[in-house]
C-alpha cells in the first residue's frame, strides 16, 4: 500500500476573514475519564462552519457535505474546559472549499488543529453548484489562492483486510437524509477505548458513498480502516499518522 500524506495543516492567516467562538464541553462530549470524544470533536467543527456561513450570510444557499477531515489534537479538551474554536478558508474550488479551524483552550494546554474539505451541492439537484462571485469576496483573501482538491486520496481496501461487524442507528443520520460525517470517527474511538489513554493523535476520513441506518462492516489493516456496506461498497476511510 503506498504511502499518503495528511492533508495539510496551513497557518492561521494575517489577513482575511476569521471567524470564532467560544465553547464549553458537555458531558455527552466527555468519556468517563473526561477526555473529549473525536465524534464530538467533529461535530465542533461543522457547528462551528455553520455558524459561520450564516454569520457571512450564506444560510441557506447552497447544502454542504464533507468530503474529507484531518483532526490533529495535541492534547485533548477536557470537559468543562473552556475553549474557543477559530475558523477561516483556507481554500477554494469550483464548488468546493477547505476550512481550516483550531480549537484551543483559554490558558491551557488543550490544542486541536483540523482541516476539512467540504463540497456545496445545489439543494435542489443535489449536485456540486458553483459558488457566486460574493463567496469568494468574502472568504478568498483567507484562502490565498489555494485550492480545494475533491480528488480522492485513500488507497482502497486490501484483499486480506481484517473484517469486523459494525453498525449505525436511526439516530445517527442527520438533516442531510444520511449517516452524518461525525459518527465515523467512532470507529476509531471504539479502538481508543481498549488501549491506554491517548495524550494525542493525528487521523483523517474520507467519506466516499453515504450510509443509511443498519449494518455496516469495518475492513482494518495497519493505520487504515474503512468502513463499508456488507456488499462491499464503500462509505469511508480512516487514516492514521
Amino acid at each position: 500500500m503506498g504511502e499518503v500524506d495528511l492533508t495539510e495543516l496551513v497557518p492561521e492567516p494575517a489577513e482575511g476573514r476569521v471567524f470564532g467562538r467560544a465553547m464549553r464541553p458537555g458531558i455527552a462530549d466527555a468519556t468517563e475519564s473526561g477526555r473529549v470524544r473525536l465524534d464530538a470533536i467533529a461535530r465542533w467543527l461543522q457547528d462551528v462552519a455553520y455558524l459561520d456561513l450564516v454569520d457571512a450570510g450564506f444560510e441557506g444557499r447552497g447544502a454542504w457535505v464533507v468530503r474529507r477531515l484531518r483532526v490533529r489534537v495535541e492534547r485533548f479538551p477536557r470537559f468543562g474546559e473552556d475553549l474557543e474554536l477559530r475558523t477561516f478558508c483556507s481554500g477554494i474550488g469550483r464548488f468546493s472549499a477547505e476550512r481550516r479551524t483550531t480549537v484551543a483552550a483559554a490558558g491551557g494546554s488543550a490544542r486541536v488543529e483540523a482541516v476539512a474539505l467540504w463540497i456545496c451541492l445545489d439543494v435542489d439537484s443535489l449536485r456540486p453548484m458553483r459558488f457566486p462571485p460574493e463567496f469568494a469576496e468574502v472568504y478568498a483573501e483567507s484562502a490565498a489562492g489555494r485550492d480545494a482538491n475533491v480528488r480522492l486520496r485513500h488507497p482502497e481496501p486490501p484483499e486480506a483486510a481484517q473484517r469486523s461487524g459494525w453498525s449505525f442507528r436511526a439516530v445517527d443520520i442527520d438533516a442531510a437524509g444520511h449517516v452524518n460525517n461525525s459518527h465515523y470517527w467512532a470507529v476509531l474511538e471504539e479502538d481508543l477505548a481498549g488501549a491506554d489513554e491517548p495524550e494525542a493523535i493525528d487521523a483523517e476520513v474520507e467519506h466516499r458513498e453515504p450510509a443509511q441506518a443498519g449494518e455496516a462492516v469495518v475492513l482494518r489493516d495497519g493505520r487504515m480502516a474503512w468502513v463499508a456496506a456488507p456488499d462491499g461498497g464503500l462509505h469511508a476511510s480512516l487514516m492514521r499518522a
